[in-house]
């Protein structure tokens, strides 16, 4: 059988959170679509039961094979004495998966699931390839990297910090295929918005960012945005309910929901982002052109969030507020001021220029892994 028909087998480990687990449905969207008529593909996803790729399984688009494991709690806890015994089992359960799927490679894109999985390719002799997205690695892309063939990273800034002898490639971070482009009357329309007015995404990921949704709170406090602007609200889950019942009279011309599935809708309608700095979120904003008002989550790990945000704040691309002035600021109306400014003209030129010529890094990503695969086989045969 030729290396054109035989099928390709890949596992991707990763996820908790959209940060971790978008970049791999990226990347194995991309290389599904690469090798489409020309060789059969079959993707595994190994997650976690409370990670969001469990409770997004039926939309994932790949079957999902679930794995116990869980880190350490940085507040002192007895539930750290059982994490030795965790991660043992884990790792006896990812060796028998990958016994029985045979991959040809093993994608980690982070996240505590990811560390078993590439530790059992490891001693099975499965080439492992790691994606990271921030500016300071994580533990799993750290402690993966020693025995990696390859690292992706979404900033060149995170290559320091890593001990390895793989090949490093900065490509910035892969988005969804799909994610830009999409048509603003029917997402404006999807939202009950008005596709003439200027939209204010207020955007805190998966979960939410509660200091963010009290920031819009105390701004909307004394009445609706200013003419001519109107919020698209993400609350995320935990705070949907609360911010709902808070926002009350004072939710005119605001559309709020808890999550979207259908991101490609929700940035359709918008012209500016009020957002962490998360480094998935920065991938998906700059792939659809939307500067934005960064606030980055103080206590990530390396402060990498505080590093992304000045890194586009330096670059002109976005204004950054420091959490902890939050109250200072009178957040919608300084979104709805940069909106009629030179400044938002001039961020949105800079994003439209480089979206024109940069080559995306999920395409890079993917026909990378492609060409991995193959030169193993061809190195075997």
């Amino acid at each position: 059988m030729t290396g054109r028909t035989q099928e390709y087998r890949l596992v991707f480990a990763g996820g908790g959170t959209g940060g971790h687990l978008f970049p791999a449905i990226a990347i194995a969207d991309r290389v599904r679509e690469l090798l489409a008529g020309t060789a059969p593909v079959e993707i595994l996803f190994v997650g976690t039961r409370r990670g969001l790729e469990y409770r997004m399984r039926d939309a994932l688009g790949y079957p999902l094979h679930v794995i116990n494991v869980r880190g350490l709690v940085r507040a002192l806890s007895p539930a750290n004495l059982l994490v030795p015994f965790v991660l043992v089992t884990a790792l006896v359960r990812a060796w028998l998966l990958l016994g029985r799927f045979r991959p040809d490679a093993v994608v980690g894109t982070g996240g505590y699931v990811a560390l078993p999985v590439l530790k059992a390719a490891r001693w099975r002799g499965v080439p492992t390839v790691l994606q990271e997205q921030n500016s300071f690695p994580g533990i799993t892309t750290r402690q993966g990297a020693k025995h990696a063939r390859k690292i992706y990273l979404g900033f060149d800034g995170a290559r320091q910090y890593l001990r390895t002898e793989a090949e490093v490639l900065t490509t910035g971070n892969p988005v969804r295929r799909g994610l830009s482009g999409g048509d603003r009357a029917a997402a404006a329309a999807a939202f009950g918005l008005d596709p003439a007015k200027k939209t204010i995404l207020v955007l805190g990921g998966s979960q939410g960012a509660r200091a963010i949704n009290e920031a819009v709170l105390r701004s909307l406090a004394g009445g609706a945005p200013a003419d001519g602007c109107q919020i698209l609200w993400q609350t995320g889950k935990r705070d949907y309910t609360e911010v709902s019942a808070k926002a009350g009279g004072t939710a005119a011309r605001c559309a709020l929901f808890p999550f979207a599935h259908d991101m490609a809708a929700v940035y359709a309608a918008a012209d500016l982002a009020v957002a962490r700095a998360g480094a998935l979120t920065l991938a998906e904003l700059a792939a659809c052109a939307i500067p934005a008002i960064l606030i980055p989550y103080p206590h990530a790990a390396g402060d990498h969030q505080r590093k992304n945000a000045r890194d586009l704040a330096a670059a002109g691309l976005a204004r950054v507020i420091d959490e902890n002035d939050l109250p200072r600021h009178d957040l919608i109306a300084e979104a709805a001021d940069l909106l009629e400014a030179a400044e938002y003209r001039t961020m949105r030129e800079k994003l439209e220029s480089a979206r024109r010529q940069g080559r995306p890094a999920t395409d890079i990503i993917a026909e990378d892994i492609i060409d991995l695969i193959n030169r193993e086989r061809k190195a075997r045969a």
